[in-house]
């Protein structure tokens, strides 16, 4: 079949919070159910105009609708509903299964501050990359990135934990935020200095050797992202034989380590940042086994004593909705 999609989204939902609000639920439920029923002049109404703009007229949006129909069927069952918060927009996701495709199909809908429809979003569920390295154990002795408690954004070897998941080099990647009354922010959401982990020392995950480090690409505002340069201003480590460390998105002009420098466990290596393809600041990392980004086979990543929700763990993968802390 075709892929059907429409990815309008006024920024990024890589990197949600988890939450869950009774409001976005009841307008996630009232946007769909009026979208599968074909009453599409209400939805459009509550468009912003960047939306309307994105889909050219309301004709457009009634032959998506119907291309829908044509290439899903009808929803025979809803699985999972979700609402997230990212970067200031409040993301109502839900999967069901559907009559003409055996794989999920993902709705998303984004609303802003003031209710308005921001993004529309509309696929089967990505699934989780095929690895040969499922029982793979870390070769490197690692601790946690960074000092303090931080949030696990995504991580986790399903995709309904880990986006990242879908992806073979990072298969097992993991995001980070740092969470104050469950929110990565306070304030103002346009302004990086607002993010709680802005600025903040990240650390080499374990002894290795500098293989390569960007340092001058812009901290991009809320809302802008750089698909040329995915991972932003960041640093490649050689952990260990076929074991390669990436830590992303690094503030400009903060990266601390040269190439071929040799650093130890808990060196700074730079501050995190909001460089990259990135929604809002936040610390990227994965292994794989190759130190070319998207090329080779994403590595799980045990970390050794460390708090996860205040529990301690010898050695383990922090999954998505953790508060965990370097012991």
């Amino acid at each position: 079949m075709h892929r059907t999609l429409i990815s309008l989204l006024a920024a990024s939902v890589a990197l949600p919070a988890l939450a869950q609000d009774q409001s976005i639920l009841d307008m996630g439920r009232e946007r769909t159910e009026a979208f599968l029923a074909g009453d599409l002049d209400a939805i459009w109404s509550d468009m912003t105009p960047d939306m309307q703009a994105g889909l050219g007229s309301l004709e457009a949006f009634e032959t998506f609708q119907s291309q829908v129909e044509t290439d899903l069927g009808e929803e025979t069952a809803i699985l999972d509903e979700t609402t997230t918060d990212a970067s200031g927009l409040d993301i109502y996701t839900r999967i069901g299964q559907w009559s003409g495709l055996d794989t999920p199909i993902v709705i998303d809908w984004a609303f802003d501050s003031e209710g308005m429809i921001a993004g529309f979003v509309v696929q089967p569920q990505p699934q989780a990359a095929e690895s040969a390295y499922l029982d793979y154990e870390t070769q490197a002795d690692l601790r946690l990135p960074f000092d303090g408690e931080w949030y696990v954004f995504w991580g986790g070897r399903e995709i309904a934990d880990n986006y990242h998941a879908a992806e073979p080099s990072q298969r097992f990647a993991l995001d980070f935020v740092v969470n104050q009354d469950g929110q990565s922010y306070s304030g103002d959401a346009s302004d990086l200095e607002s993010y709680h982990c802005w600025g903040r020392e990240i650390l080499a995950p374990a002894d290795g050797q500098v293989v390569a480090t960007v340092n001058d690409l812009p901290d991009l505002p809320i809302g802008e992202t750089d698909p040329a340069n995915p991972a932003g201003n960041h640093v490649i480590l050689a952990l260990a034989e076929n074991e390669f460390a990436f830590l992303g998105h690094l503030q400009q002009g903060s990266v601390t380590v040269q190439q071929g420098q040799e650093i130890a466990q808990g060196d700074v290596i730079g501050l995190c940042g909001n460089s990259g393809n990135t929604s809002e600041p936040h610390l990227h990392i994965h292994l794989q086994t190759t130190p070319v980004l998207f090329e080779g086979e994403g590595l799980p990543a045990q970390f050794q004593t460390y708090l996860a929700n205040g529990e301690p763990v010898d050695r383990g993968e922090p999954l998505r909705g953790e508060t965990v802390a370097a012991e």
